[in-house]
């Protein structure tokens, strides 16, 4: 069938709207109409170096329109929100662990399918997709089964995709693996869409101090809207100092969202004795380094990938709090018609927008 999608042509070039052929679903695929996707700073990340022509998008959800043969979990009329891909067999899936599957890498960022085709081409060129198990900057997809989710359809579609990704990375960071008790305390490092995710969870979970730092004064001042109960201009004196101030033993607990380098040493540097770091963010810096001392007294330091979710779990459950008031990230939206891609991505990397979500 033709759709309409956001080509990338070339790394770190604008999109472009295009018509491509997609693929009938296989026997394990669902053919999803997307009605919303979020831009994701991962999306972003990959833009500049992903293998082109790209469809990419992860954030997508949606009504599903066909399924292969052997698929159960949805049918069409279905609402769906769409996640990552995982294969299902290994021991890390078969175990409820399906975001550090053994195959994920080739699984949700090769552009292919497992046996290195691609459900899309455009004018006879084969098209790198499947990215995260979507490619949803289109107004159709084709993904695997245990991509989909099923979600009640009396829900806000449009808002519905980014909690795929984004809001369950932040969110599951703190609720699915630092699990803090009431009472802890815990640093946020970006204030961004995932950062905010977080700073709700935090407070969803009790803590007394969540703290917000950033460099933005805007994403600040939006963040104690979400429950963060200090913030830290890390533009403004040494962070480390104004960190300290707030509490002066060391913190619980600290998430990274920027994936820099340096933010990532300060944050480890402002735990406790005992004190645990989830790392969350992709962002520009290839390593991490800490001065010894900040380890061995007891910290630890833990990757997160998808928020360590179950996403047929653990993306109903945020999706019912956010119907009920308690997970209130509506309010950092800002839609855009898909036509708008490439202004919602400036405005996302400008900052000007909390998350961008493109509608159809």
């Amino acid at each position: 069938m033709r759709a309409t999608a956001a080509l990338l042509e070339q790394p770190g070039q604008p999109f472009v709207l295009t018509e491509v052929d997609l693929d009938e679903p296989r026997p394990d695929e669902v053919l999803v109409r997307v009605v919303g996707v979020g831009i994701c700073g991962t999306d972003l990340e990959f833009a500049g170096f992903f293998p082109t022509p790209a469809l990419l998008g992860h954030e997508g959800s949606g009504i599903v329109e066909q399924v292969g043969a052997h698929v159960t979990s949805v049918r069409p009329g279905d609402h769906v929100a769409m996640s990552f891909a995982s294969c299902g067999t290994c021991g890390l899936c078969r175990t409820g662990s399906p975001a550090y599957c053994r195959g994920f890498d080739a699984l949700n960022f090769s552009g292919r399918r497992p046996d290195g085709s691609t459900a899309v081409t455009h004018q006879g060129r084969e098209v790198n997709a499947h990215f995260l198990g979507q490619s949803s900057f289109a107004d159709h997809v084709v993904a695997p089964e245990r991509a989909v989710v099923k979600i009640d359809p009396s829900l806000d579609l449009r808002r519905a995709g980014p909690f795929g990704c984004g809001f369950q990375t932040g969110a599951g960071g703190v609720l699915n693996v630092l699990q803090p008790s009431p009472g802890s305390s815990i640093a946020v490092f970006g204030a961004g869409a995932v950062g905010v995710a977080a700073v709700i969870a935090a407070s969803l979970s009790g803590c007394e101090v969540v703290a917000a730092v950033d460099v933005n004064p805007a994403k600040l001042e939006a963040a104690r809207g979400y429950g963060a109960t200090h913030t830290v201009d890390s533009s403004t004196g040494t962070v480390a100092d104004q960190l300290a101030a707030l509490v002066p033993g060391g913190f619980d607990f600290v998430i990274d969202t920027t994936g820099r380098e340096d933010v990532l040493r300060t944050a480890v540097e402002a735990l406790g004795p005992l004190g645990r770091a989830g790392v969350i963010g992709i962002g520009p810096s290839e390593s991490m380094s800490f001065e010894w001392r900040s380890i061995l007294n007891g910290r630890t330091v833990t990757g997160i990938i998808a928020g360590s979710s179950l996403p047929q779990l653990f993306l109903p459950r945020l999706l019912e709090l956010n119907a009920k008031g308690r997970f209130p990230v509506e309010k950092m939206i800002t839609y855009f018609p898909f036509e708008q891609i490439n202004e919602a991505v400036a405005a996302v990397r400008s900052g000007s927008v909390g998350k961008a979500v493109l509608t159809f």
